[in-house]
């Protein structure tokens, strides 16, 4: 079963980077460990991944505001936050080698992953990038990358009260990068240095927090479900006293089976009143002039691990005689391309003319539309499969005589004919 995971995972990483995913960032300068680029396939899916997640958590409700907060803050919000002081993993040093660990992450305790040899004593390191900003190098002119979204979130409660004001409970979403130190970057996307969250903090009054705990808890199960992540391989985890975040009272964690092993996927947290309180920052309900300090329940959706587990879940094989096609079988929602268009024959100029007019008016209508007429048939259906495009549309001789044309399903591999008129309202059937 372990090399089963292992050669999954040797699929996964080898497709992202020949199909135009995600490559190695900096990678003709020998790359820069815990870093990614996405490429165009990696960047249409996140953002599709981004525009559903945006749709169910923000547009589509009516107690929800978005706000995109600068990466650089003031220095004195992290302090305030706990995270100058808290926000630290223990390190270790191999005496033999001196590769540094995270002395939780070794798979034998005091011992080197890598040379076998022993490691020193555990001591904290703390996972915020400092920088300087200005012309003077000081201790006041440091500034931290974000490690979180959520502070960005916090201190702008009161400019969204004041500018819109809602009534409790509401909520402040937001997507964006955050960055953070890891000691040892592992396990392809999952565990970066410059990563992206999907993000909520939901203000409440203090005796709602277990309705809303409950409440967001069902949330997060269900977006699972609408994106297609395999729900058989995910788990959730009480996590206990010791192991919570300093701001936290109560976290859940969506675990989920990668192929590396089970490893946390999403939190959902109890962040009680800590940080408006360290920030000072009250509501004040307008109807009673009652003024609390509420607390906040906080969904958070890692969107880099939304990527693999999807690809994950996605990753599929079958055998056709001798041959194995390879596919990604993502729901058309996320799929990266909706459909393909493809004349027949490439060198025929009659069908390359109608397939184009077929290609631009899907793509007007759903923009995610690839051309394709490179090599033969087959070889284009078997790429298609592999980047996960759902139908592939192919323009024939038969076309130029009765404007039909043949779409194929990409899990079935079963065809059929339908008119050039009817195509975008068959491709919305299947996407709703």
């Amino acid at each position: 079963m372990e090399n089963e995971n292992k050669n999954l995972m040797e699929k996964i990483i080898s497709l992202s980077k020949r199909r135009g995913f995600i490559y190695q960032g900096s990678e003709v300068y020998g790359g820069l460990a815990g870093t990614w680029d996405y490429g165009p396939l990696g960047v249409a899916l996140k953002n599709n991944i981004k525009n559903l997640w945006w749709k169910m958590f923000v547009d589509s409700r009516e107690d929800m505001y978005g706000i995109d907060a600068a990466i650089l803050m003031n220095s004195e919000v992290w302090k305030s936050s706990g995270h100058v002081d808290t926000f630290t993993d223990p390190l270790v040093e191999c005496t033999k080698c001196k590769r540094r660990f995270r002395e939780d992450q070794l798979k034998e305790k005091d011992v080197c992953d890598d040379c076998g040899g022993k490691t020193g004593e555990a001591r904290q390191f703390n996972m915020m990038f400092a920088t300087q900003i200005g012309a003077v190098e000081d201790s006041s002119a440091t500034v931290y990358l974000r490690p979180e979204t959520a502070q960005g979130m916090f201190v702008n409660f009161k400019n969204v009260v004041d500018s819109f004001h809602p009534k409790l409970p509401f909520g402040l979403a937001q997507i964006g990068k955050a960055f953070r130190n890891e000691i040892t970057p592992r396990d392809f996307i999952f565990r970066v240095r410059e990563f992206e969250q999907m993000e909520i903090e939901y203000f409440l009054k203090p005796a709602d927090w277990e309705k809303y705990f409950e409440y967001f808890r069902g949330e997060m199960l269900q977006w699972m479900e609408i994106i297609g992540i395999d729900m058989n391989h995910v788990h959730e985890l009480e996590v206990g006293d010791g192991d919570r975040a300093h701001y936290s009272a109560r976290t859940v964690d969506f675990e989920f089976d990668f192929p590396f092993g089970r490893k946390e996927l999403y939190g959902l947290a109890y962040r009680t009143d800590f940080d408006l309180k360290n920030h000072g920052l009250t509501y004040q309900d307008e109807d009673t002039n009652e003024k609390i300090t509420p607390h906040v329940i906080e969904p958070s959706f890692g969107l880099d691990r939304t990527v693999l587990a999807l690809m994950a879940s996605a990753y599929t094989e079958d055998t056709n005689g001798e041959e194995v096609r390879p596919y990604l079988a993502f729901k058309p929602s996320v799929s990266p391309v909706i459909c393909a268009v493809s004349p027949l024959l490439k060198n025929k100029p009659e069908l390359r003319e109608y397939a184009h007019i077929v290609y631009r008016m899907l793509k007007d209508e759903f923009g995610r539309v690839m051309w394709d007429d490179n090599g033969n048939i087959g070889k284009r259906y078997r790429r298609q499969d592999e980047i996960g495009t759902p139908w592939c549309i192919v323009v024939d001789f038969d076309t130029l005589t009765d404007d039909s044309v043949t779409i194929r399903d990409r899990d079935t591999g079963m065809q059929e004919r339908i008119k050039k008129e009817d195509i975008v309202d068959y491709i919305k059937d299947k996407l709703n």
